[in-house]
């Protein structure tokens, strides 16, 4: 007997729907609320799914999935915004991955140690894993957006030719090692730990799902988030009307629209923590940041050779402090390899800092 489809069946296609007639046309106040909703459908479907495909091929498959398909569908908008407007977007990639950055380190991150720290519960996470995510996000980010900054070969906050094309290089060396440290070579550094600090490989609370119901949420996963990005993108006049209307700065729009974009990984990182599982949290949050990084910044690399843009990547010196503020508040938050409430509070403080920069620089 086939079973019925479910909300998180149905949600997906409908807002796909919704994305083919709304896309690259004005919208009234009540289609801008109906592309509304459904983008927040999409979100949740995105979760469902992600969460059916992590079940069926555990840790940290199940991270790594999630990550790196919202990070390729994230360049691609990035893509798409620098070919409408090239020289309005010069610093659309450089906001938009520091941005990732960020909300994944400090709001991901502070609200999965919130949730998992509940009724004063000390959760543990693998601090050798972590530590090594955490070190290669670190390395990323001031490769590719803080040097930029410091450099004098070209004037401004650029990278010359040959300079882009090291750090790009670089960055997805990089990003390919750790995807192989984390699935081949110590694999077990990135699994859910016990009590006693013991890995946990598989689920406890249920049987997985068939390969059939595996295949078929990893297409609807890739559906949810296409809609989920296209329909941000649907979204992003009013966004950019409201951002107007209150007063805030153009750049702020790339905030609001990275934090739609990462929805389906905070959610999924707070369900994780709730279920005591907070390693899967620092995965997502963690191979977020850096498959962000990792894969836009090569992929941008050579586009800008095809598009003609400028790109401008170096960070300013108020986001520099901010980053080297969150790595080592970070770091001291993993290397234990358990967190409090303490911890949770300091994230999600730096989180709170880093909007409110975006709102008044």
């Amino acid at each position: 007997m086939t079973a019925r489809p479910r909300w998180y069946h149905v949600l997906p296609l409908l807002a796909l729907v919704a994305l083919a007639f709304s896309y690259g046309r004005d919208l009234g106040a009540a289609a801008v609320t109906v592309c509304a909703l459904l983008l927040a459908g999409a979100v949740l479907a995105a979760v469902q799914h992600a969460e059916i495909v992590a079940h069926k091929v555990g840790e940290p498959f199940g991270s790594l999935v999630l990550a790196v398909a919202v990070t390729v569908i994230e360049v691609s908008l990035i893509l798409t915004l620098m070919i409408a407007g090239p020289e309005k977007s010069a610093t659309l990639a450089r906001d938009t991955v520091f941005a990732a950055v960020m909300i994944t380190l400090g709001g991901i991150i502070g609200i999965s140690l919130f949730v998992a720290t509940r009724g004063a519960r000390i959760p543990r996470f693998n601090a050798e894993g972590s530590g090594g995510a955490l070190a290669t996000v670190a390395t990323l980010t001031t490769l590719t957006l803080i040097f930029p900054s410091v450099t004098t070969s070209a004037p401004g906050p650029v990278f010359t030719p040959g300079q882009l094309t090291f750090a790009a290089v670089s960055a997805l060396l990089l990003y390919a090692a750790f995807v192989s440290t984390q699935t081949v070579r110590h694999r077990d550094f990135f699994l859910p730990v016990a009590k006693d600090g013991s890995p946990i490989d598989g689920d406890d609370h249920a049987d997985p799902p068939t390969t059939k119901t595996a295949w078929i949420s990893l297409g609807l996963l890739l559906i949810s988030l296409v809609a989920v990005v296209g329909l941000a993108k649907v979204e992003s006049p009013a966004i950019e009307s409201g951002v107007r209307a209150a007063g805030l700065p153009h750049s702020f729009v790339g905030v609001v629209i990275a934090l739609l974009v990462l929805l389906p990984e905070t959610i999924a990182a707070a369900n994780a923590a709730r279920r005591g599982r907070l390693q899967t949290s620092m995965n997502l949050a963690l191979g977020s940041a850096m498959a962000s990084i990792g894969l836009t910044i090569p992929t941008l690399a050579i586009a800008v050779h095809f598009i003609d843009a400028p790109l401008v990547l170096g960070l300013g010196p108020t986001q520099i402090t901010l980053a080297v503020l969150t790595f080592i508040v970070a770091t001291l938050t993993i290397v234990p390899g358990r967190a409090t409430r303490l911890q949770a509070m300091m994230h999600l403080a730096i989180f709170a800092s880093f909007v409110f920069l975006a709102m008044s620089p």
